[in-house]
């Protein structure tokens, strides 16, 4: 099957990671991907093409406005594909209806400018079909597809066994925490986190947060009064915390490797909904403990069973005390996750999935 790909690309951010991942796997399993626009040569992964009507389906990859092409090419699209072969894959949970979880929101009205049933009309005039990576839509016109994936072929450091595991783990790392990803919709859980590492930072090592915006709250947030990119420099300050620009999705599982721990944090928007993000895979591949920051039944859900030492208990600090004292059966615990990752999360079996229900 010949699949075209259609969403704004950043080396730093959103699907960029799952979408040359699907790339890779497509030849491999006789399939033809690229990714409609100009060739753009940030991007040397990717095979990029205008000529729609030599695809079998396209698919548009959503998370924001931009992630449409502008005119001809969005008129280029829906002329050359007729609309029962296109698709939508919903990242975000734009097509509900007007969701609030804190100050969490899934239609950005103050931002992009489109009000809820904007999106609505717009996701059911461009396709036939809409995705989301959720097991649970809320919607009875939305099906499930999980999108991202996990690479097992990507694990920096392979090991045989949770004793040679604990054997590198343990050697000398540049930090204690690190943290990837943009503020944004973060701060809170973030700001929990650290407060509760806080008394123990010092036997941790050193923090990184590195993604836009964690340096000071932005300009635009302040001048349009958006709660979401808020964030305390002094206590960042406090506890030592260093913060740096996004890096790009090639630096990402060397740099976490980089870190004895690495939480993860979804957005309160997306915890609601149930919907998965790259991280949630892309940190299993790193030579790093990855603590698990998202609702127990999710993390089951997308881990299996074996997840539940990576979950986080009431005492954070008491918690990473007893890995760092005894890391093995946190360990094996990762190897168990990578194992049920590889079974039925690989981008092989997540491409495999797609190719069928688009069949179908």
């Amino acid at each position: 099957m010949k699949l075209l790909l259609i969403s704004k690309l950043a080396r730093s951010s959103r699907a960029i990671n799952t979408i040359t991942q699907y790339s890779r796997v497509a030849g491999e399993l006789g399939h033809k991907i690229a990714v409609f626009g100009e060739k753009q040569l940030d991007f040397p992964e990717l095979q990029f093409s205008l000529d729609v009507p030599a695809f079998d389906i396209a698919i548009f990859i959503i998370y924001m406005p931009s992630d449409f092409p502008d005119l001809p090419y969005l008129a280029s699209l829906l002329d050359g594909m007729p609309k029962s072969r296109r698709v939508i894959i919903d990242c975000s949970g734009r097509y509900n209806e007007t969701i609030r979880v804190e100050h969490d929101f899934n239609h950005l009205e103050k931002m992009d400018g489109h009000q809820g049933w904007e999106w609505i009309e717009a996701f059911q005039s461009v396709a036939d079909r809409i995705l989301q990576p959720t097991l649970t839509p809320r919607r009875d016109d939305v099906g499930s597809f999980l999108f991202h994936g996990y690479d097992p072929e990507g694990v920096v450091h392979p090991v045989a066994s949770a004793a040679e595991a604990t054997q590198h783990w343990c050697r000398s790392k540049k930090y204690g925490v690190a943290y990837v990803g943009n503020n944004w919709q973060r701060w809170t859980q973030v700001q929990r986190f650290l407060e509760a590492i806080g008394p123990i930072h010092q036997k941790l090592g050193p923090i990184a947060l590195v993604g836009w915006d964690w340096k000071r709250r932005p300009d635009w947030a302040v001048q349009m009064g958006i709660k979401g990119a808020d964030v305390d420099p002094e206590f960042l300050q406090q506890l030592d915390v260093e913060t740096g620009d996004a890096i790009p999705f090639t630096e990402l599982p060397g740099f976490l490797s980089n870190a004895r721990f690495c939480p993860i944090f979804q957005r309160p928007l997306f915890n609601e909904l149930g919907l998965v993000t790259n991280r949630l895979f892309e940190t299993l591949i790193a030579d790093t403990i990855p603590l698990v920051m998202v609702p127990e039944p999710l993390a089951e859900s997308i881990y299996g069973p074996a997840v539940r030492p990576l979950l986080p208990t009431n005492d954070i600090g008491s918690w990473l005390q007893d890995i760092i004292r005894n890391p093995e059966p946190y360990w094996e615990a990762i190897l168990r996750v990578r194992q049920h990752l590889t079974l039925h999360h690989s981008y092989h079996q997540r491409l495999t999935e797609l190719i069928a229900m688009l069949g179908a």
